[in-house]
């Protein structure tokens, strides 16, 4: 593989005729945010001397602190597909504080600091996220509404899955962002479709969500669609869902697999499904991080609330793939398409290694289908529920020091600050419901 240099990027700006580039970052909450600079001060950003005011960015800093520094990353360099035309470029960045350090509030840097963790411990990260969303229409004015735009379930096709076109677009533009999509395919409910794209480690996984949003909402703009990540737009339905697959490997070796072990399982899988399991309350304010997410995660509709894991049986949180050897990894259920990837698989990865480090005992795995199970049969098998809110969610992850240190302290605090003010505003409105159940009753 070609190693990406700042020469060569240059060379290939040249080479291109390109003549504008867009620096690439992401918020605290997840919001990609960019900085479009022309020709003349390409080798200045490559080098990582181009400075934005980090105040205007939410739960970045102060206004008294603003200067931040874009640090560009030589190997997320590309050409977008829909901009072929326009001479424009793009490149993912890290942020950098005036004296050279990593600020402490960028997802991607902690992230990274999370990822050196598991490095230490002699592991490399393999993550495989399937990326649900629903295409709906535009109106005459060209405002999202939630009108789907076919009648198809599961695997449809044209002419019912009349989203086929554009979703293949999508798929297009992915694979020339240099993609390895696996698979992509209308999901249960009408308008819903996933895309799957092939495991990698945990920071390109975490860049190719952010892109794969992007590019999601930019090729549905050309259909006159709309592409929405929220968790549940539409009641009565299934939402969307990110269901994200783990794996650890050694020396090349996938160390979740062990053709001797209990269920093929090695014992360090075991120890991480039970950190998952142990953390999976801590971790929800981040991996389902709107009030709305907790519209999905209610019993039904597939939904995973249940805090349990099994071989082959898709009720419970995490679900362990048939397929063994290379391919062994656990499937966390519960994380949505609305969370941050860089903070989502920061906590996910800190849970599942405290199941190593500390031996966590996952228990047994339930067989059964736990959404027709009575309270008294889960209670007797020691299942518990996902928290059912954002204030719930919040609560716990500020119990869970495990998960707390998956998020630096900047991050945390600020994290936490917004989605307070989130839960409380939406605590206090007066909503449609409640007018239609309770305004001429009493």
């Amino acid at each position: 593989m070609e190693k990406i240099t700042k020469e060569r990027i240059l060379e290939k700006v040249k080479e291109l005729k390109v003549k504008f580039i867009r620096l690439r970052f992401t918020d605290i909450l997840g919001i990609p945010k960019n900085v479009e600079i022309p020709t003349r001060e390409f080798k200045k950003a490559l080098e990582g001397k181009k400075m934005f005011d980090g105040s205007s960015i939410q739960g970045f800093v102060r206004i008294e602190e603003s200067d931040m520094y874009l640090k560009p990353d030589y190997s997320t360099f590309t050409i977008n597909p829909w901009e072929e035309e326009k001479d424009v470029a793009r490149i993912t960045c890290d942020i950098y504080n005036p004296d050279g350090s990593p600020f402490e509030g960028c997802p991607r840097n902690n992230l990274k600091r999370v990822v050196e963790e598991v490095k230490e411990m002699g592991y490399s990260t393999n993550i495989g996220p399937e990326v649900e969303f629903f295409l709906f229409f535009r109106d005459e004015n060209g405002k999202a509404t939630t009108k789907t735009h076919d009648q198809g379930g599961y695997f449809d096709l044209l002419p019912i899955d009349l989203g086929e076109e554009a979703r293949r677009d999508i798929v297009i533009a992915l694979e020339k962002l240099g993609f390895e999509v696996e698979a992509s395919h209308h999901e249960v409910a009408p308008g819903q479709h996933e895309i799957d794209f092939k495991y990698c480690d945990a920071l390109t996984a975490a860049d190719r969500i952010m892109t794969l949003k992007l590019t999601g909402k930019t090729i549905a703009l050309k259909h006159n669609l709309h592409v929405t990540f929220m968790p549940k737009p539409i009641f009565g339905v299934a939402g969307s869902g990110m269901h994200t697959h783990l794996s650890l490997f050694k020396n090349g070796e996938n160390i979740f697999y062990d053709p001797n072990g209990k269920y093929r399982l090695s014992q360090e899988a075991l120890y991480f499904i039970g950190g998952l399991l142990k953390h999976a309350k801590g971790f929800t304010a981040i991996t389902n991080p709107l009030v709305n997410s907790y519209k999905r995660l209610t019993p039904g509709y597939e939904a995973p609330v249940y805090i349990a894991w099994s071989e082959r049986n898709r009720s419970p949180l995490v679900r362990i793939p048939a397929e063994r050897g290379v391919g062994t990894r656990a499937e966390l259920r519960n994380p949505d398409p609305s969370c941050n990837p860089y903070l989502a698989f920061a906590v996910i990865l800190k849970a599942g290694i405290d199941g190593i480090k500390k031996q966590i005992d996952p228990g047994e795995p339930v067989y059964q289908n736990i959404y027709t199970m009575s309270q008294e049969e889960k209670k007797s098998l020691g299942i518990e529920s996902l928290p059912s809110t954002l204030n719930q969610a919040l609560n716990e992850l500020e119990k869970d020091e495990v998960v707390k240190s998956g998020l630096t302290d900047h991050l945390l605090t600020n994290y936490i600050e917004a989605k307070r003010k989130e839960w409380e505003a939406y605590r206090i409105q007066v909503h449609q419901w409640e007018l239609d159940r309770y305004l001429t009753i009493y």
